[in-house]
């Protein structure tokens, strides 16, 4: 009797609306917080330091003698990725690997940064970041560095005086600054674009023209007919440009009521040279590399502030990295900025970590890659692990950290999802999309392949890193040398196991393989 009652009751018709109706409800809400992301279309920020640090930034690292209190607000506001990687430990293919989600030695340019002049490493067809950006609706600008190339107009039709070289007497002295420069950043999605390409080029060009030159003992400009017609901007105030550039392009935007916007802000900083402006100075415990990260850090508070000054704060999501890691190995108060050849002691110190220094006194020394081993160039954890924050508020957690291996390669998806972006069907990256990774939740990334500046390659797979470095001369190898490290034993890559393990040396390489 009771049970019969109980299926009436269940079977009434008013009580299944009843039911049917908060099913919906449930339904519609749980939908509407899946495409939150793909219906808010927020504006996207991406910060990438030039040479910066692992250990440079306070909330990466308590022993920093740096003060980074705009990079470690960033950090409280938004989440700390701890194994995130640049694919190789140089500029140009790092940016490569951004811009375009695939792995740079599939491009022209195998390995090593690019010289003056070269043209660009991406391919006409390949769909960067900022073309991704500017295709779904978005307003594009970049300011700083770009360094993945551009071909110069010159007045003879050959190549530009320099190139291939870092250096040229008569650097440029065939350019035509009359035409514009081609298949640069607004050939690749960028609508707006303020900065220069390969730096000792010196060319600084605004959308397609070439418009200054920066000023520093080792470039040269006498020799290129109508330099003296541009503008001339001292190394140390480069800086500040650019970011008044940035948030001009942020005002000019709002003011058209354009939004939402796509803003990559590249400084060529902390990089040699040390151009740190006068006002900073002797502000840190770290030497003028020291003062220089300081000197970032203000200027990135700085755009930053004007963001939140404008209101776009809460709709803004904000990354940021380094293309690699620092190429000094320490840094002490009083140590020279720079020579004309972009040198200063510290760059070959031989010290690779603290945990290699147990023995000296570093009380009063800055160690730019933390406890990490390595330096810009090499394959070791302090030349290809970058520093990684991501923050937007309401949508990524606060002041947390994740370890899911994590590459740049993996932007260019990882925002793709956001976009709902329909890449085309022949389309094929070595991205994945992680954009879960930055809501703290695990990723699908166990894996990634990572290449030294001079073409050492490695593997990383969940906890394990391997190194392969090929032994004899190159047309005549006659083996490889091999480093295993666990790194959740060892980050510091302190112990080789190769010997003690050699079929996993093998089942990795054989991976590594399958990859390149």
């Amino acid at each position: 009797m009771n049970l019969s009652r109980r299926k009436k009751n269940f079977l009434n018709p008013i009580r299944l609306q009843q039911l049917l109706a908060v099913m919906v409800l449930i339904c519609f809400v749980s939908c509407s917080q899946r495409d939150t992301k793909k219906e808010v279309r927020p504006n996207v920020v991406f910060i990438l330091a030039d040479d910066l640090g692992y250990g440079d930034i306070g909330a990466y690292n308590a022993d920093s003698k740096i003060p980074t209190p705009n990079l470690d607000k960033l950090a409280s506001e938004g989440i700390m990725l701890e194994n995130a990687y640049c694919p190789i430990s140089v500029c140009s293919p790092t940016r490569y690997a951004l811009m375009t989600g695939t792995y740079p030695w599939r491009s022209w340019n195998k390995h090593g940064v690019m010289r003056n002049y070269e043209p660009s490493m991406m391919d006409a067809d390949m769909i960067t970041l900022a073309e991704m950006f500017q295709q779904s609706g978005y307003s594009t600008g970049g300011f700083g560095k770009w360094h993945l190339g551009a071909t110069f107009p010159t007045l003879d039709g050959e190549r530009p005086t320099g190139y291939g070289k870092f250096y040229a007497k008569n650097n440029g002295s065939n350019l035509d600054f009359s035409k514009p420069i081609s298949d640069g950043p607004t050939d690749h999605g960028f609508e707006n674009w303020y900065g220069f390409s390969c730096a000792s080029e010196c060319w600084v060009f605004e959308n397609d023209m070439v418009d200054a030159y920066l000023e520093h003992d080792y470039y040269t400009v006498d020799q290129a007919p109508g330099a003296e017609n541009l503008t001339s901007l001292p190394m140390n105030s480069f800086l500040n440009v650019i970011t008044d550039r940035a948030l001009k392009f942020v005002g000019e935007n709002q003011d058209k009521g354009e939004e939402p916007f796509f803003l990559y802000y590249a400084p060529y900083v902390p990089h040699v040279p040390l151009a740190v402006s006068d006002s900073f100075l002797g502000k840190t415990e770290a030497g003028p590399y020291g003062d220089y990260v300081h000197e970032l850090d203000h200027y990135i508070g700085k755009l930053l502030k004007g963001l939140d000054e404008m209101g776009l704060k809460e709709n803004t999501i904000v990354l940021f990295a380094s293309d690699n890691g620092s190429v000094f190995r320490m840094t002490y108060k009083g140590m020279e900025a720079s020579d004309d050849n972009n040198r200063v002691p510290g760059h070959y110190i031989d010290t690779v970590g603290t945990s290699f220094l147990q023995e000296k006194d570093l009380t009063d020394k800055h160690i730019p890659n933390g406890e990490l081993r390595g330096w810009k160039r090499t394959a070791w954890e302090g030349g290809v692990r970058t520093p990684f924050i991501a923050s937007w508020p309401g949508h990524f957690p606060e002041g947390t950290t994740n370890n899911t291996i994590f590459a740049l390669n993996d932007v260019l998806p990882s925002l793709g999802s956001l976009l709902d972006f329909k890449f085309p069907e022949d389309f094929k990256i070595d991205g994945v999309d992680q954009f879960s990774v930055w809501e703290n939740k695990k990723g699908p990334r166990e894996a990634l392949a990572i290449q030294s500046g001079n073409n050492v390659f490695g593997y990383r797979k969940n906890e394990w890193k391997l190194i392969v470095m090929p032994m004899g001369p190159k047309d005549n190898r006659t083996g490889h040398f091999y480093e295993l490290y666990n790194l959740e034993e060892d980050p510091q890559e302190r112990t080789n196991l190769a010997d003690k393990h050699p079929d996993l040396v093998q089942e990795l390489h054989e991976e590594l393989k399958q990859y390149l």
